[in-house]
């Protein structure tokens, strides 16, 4: 073996460690995917409280009471009961797992030495935990109010009496709603201030009103109403925007799917599936080259590099402001892409001029089309995915990072960065290494359609959430397939684009609404 071999076979060995320990890490994380049926469930709530004018020509009365369903109070208590049990799952596992470290060491081991290494999984697992015990107090609280909603009162206030002490803000909070639904006047501003620091969107409206009922306050009452009314108006067009995306787009890509696939099968030389399906890249390379660039340029760079030279430098973002969160996710980021672009091009160098169609961009072509088809393929395909995905992690498993600081991105400088990141970055650096390079790499010992499938399961991989691995592998698939016909990067940059682009609309209007 050479040295050059060994040096790869060691970062091969501690970068499957580091992604092994990454995914295993990411089994017990929550999901984005629940906190954000979450939101979509308060925005339907605010979207309840819509009534049209009776000049309106249009009945917009039926129109939004089919889209949220004849009782969207109960399909509200069921998903927040849904993701109550899934966050005790959450927080009985950090539990268990945290009792395990708090056992007594062998007495062949130094205990000095176990308590050294188990310290920092210690803080984190009880931060985790505190972490769950307040999210659980919360999802009481407006349990609680769903309840008392329904006419359920003695229900809602045995909800509030279950938040025990931990949290003495929602203590207070409980023992307020409490005594509002029991019809007793609270005219303390600790009150009312108490209840505006711990509830928004619907759930502030609903103790706002019963506040200023209980207190005899019409004028406040209907202040408040007519509030409501103006901001279930600005939610009906919120959930239509977030709606519209994947049942328009849905639809149209389940059609454009079927009509292709028929085509396929009456036509299946002149199909457009067949497009180039046969056609394979003449490789210059062997597979040595090909794992250097996966592992050195993409693992290597990412995983190992980049932290110690954050590390060393004393950046710590997690105390900053969302903008400087931003900055430094795009900073880490652009860092990446050039390190390992920088890889990618050292390892093919002495091959250069590279055979044709290696990293194609040809603006006049039918890229567009390729791009914005496979988009809408994208939709229905990675939507059933996630939903069996749903069933199978319920609720656990992780989630990108990202996505939690850009469904808090109301900063629209923020948001703007993000969106440079996501919708910019990520397509160009993400499809050039693994549509690009890696997928026409794998055609010299697989076939096309073996080389889509397995470039698509180590693109998943890649973001290291199990959570992620199904729907992203499908993304990755599609993406790989609209590249091997369209032979045109631009095609999957487009598609990566508009993914993460509507993604990030979603967050942003989800965020907005609660």
């Amino acid at each position: 073996m050479t040295i050059r071999r060994a040096i790869l076979a060691l970062l091969t060995i501690l970068a499957i460690v580091q992604i092994g320990a990454s995914l295993k890490s990411s089994f017990s994380q929550p999901q984005i995917q629940s906190r954000l049926e979450l939101y979509q469930t308060n925005l339907v709530l605010q979207v309840a409280e819509f009534k049209s004018s009776p000049a309106d020509n249009f009945d917009l009365n039926s129109a939004v009471s089919s889209a949220i369903g004849t009782d969207p109070y109960a399909a509200a208590s069921k998903k927040y009961q849904q993701v109550r049990d899934e966050t005790v799952i959450s927080r009985d596992r950090f539990q268990s797992q945290l009792a395990e470290l708090e056992q007594p060491a062998p007495d062949t081991v130094e205990v000095a030495d176990v308590e050294r290494r188990n310290l920092a999984q210690k803080q984190q697992l009880q931060q985790e935990i505190s972490e769950l015990d307040r999210f659980l107090d919360e999802l009481e609280l407006k349990q609680g109010i769903l309840l008392a909603v329904q006419d359920k009162p003695t229900e809602a206030i045995a909800n509030w009496q279950n938040i025990g002490d931990r949290h003495r803000a929602y203590a207070q909070t409980a023992n307020v709603l409490t005594q509002l639904w029991q019809q007793e006047p609270q005219s303390p501003p600790e009150a009312l201030s108490n209840l505006k620091e711990n509830l928004s969107g619907w759930f502030l409206y609903q103790s706002l009103a019963q506040y200023d009922e209980v207190n005899n306050l019409p004028d406040d009452l209907a202040l408040l109403q007519a509030q409501e009314s103006d901001t279930a108006a600005k939610s009906v067009v919120k959930l239509a925007l977030i709606s519209g995306i994947p049942v328009f787009g849905g639809i149209g890509g389940v059609i454009l799917f079927l009509t292709l696939v028929i085509q396929r099968l009456f036509k299946p030389e002149k199909a457009i599936l067949a497009t180039n399906s046969k056609t394979t890249w003449e490789t210059p390379w062997d597979w040595e080259i090909t794992w250097q660039v996966l592992i050195v340029g993409f693992f290597f760079v990412g995983q190992f590099v980049l932290p110690i030279l954050i590390s060393l430098a004393g950046i710590n973002p997690s105390n900053s402001s969302l903008r400087l969160k931003a900055v430094y996710v795009l900073g880490t980021y652009i860092l990446m892409a050039v390190g390992g672009i920088s890889v990618l091009y050292l390892s093919v160098k002495a091959y250069l001029p590279l055979p044709e169609d290696w990293f194609k961009f040809k603006l006049n072509s039918n890229w567009l089309l390729w791009g914005i088809g496979g988009y809408l393929v994208a939709i229905p395909a990675v939507l059933l995915v996630s939903a069996i995905n749903q069933q199978i992690w319920h609720g656990q498993g992780g989630s990108n990072p990202l996505l939690f600081l850009a469904l808090q991105a109301q900063d629209k400088v923020a948001l703007a960065i993000f969106f440079s990141t996501a919708s910019i970055a990520a397509p160009v650096f993400e499809e050039i290494m693994f549509r690009g390079f890696l997928l026409p790499s794998l055609t010299r010992y697989t076939s096309i359609n073996g080389a889509i499938i397995i470039s698509g399961f180590i693109f998943a991989i890649a973001h290291l959430s199990l959570s992620e691995v199904l729907p992203l592998a499908t993304l990755g698939i599609i993406l790989g397939f609209v590249y091997t016909r369209s032979r045109n990067l631009l095609a999957p940059m487009l598609l990566h684009c508009l993914w993460n682009s509507g993604t990030l609309v979603s967050l942003f209007v989800l965020g907005s609404g609660v």
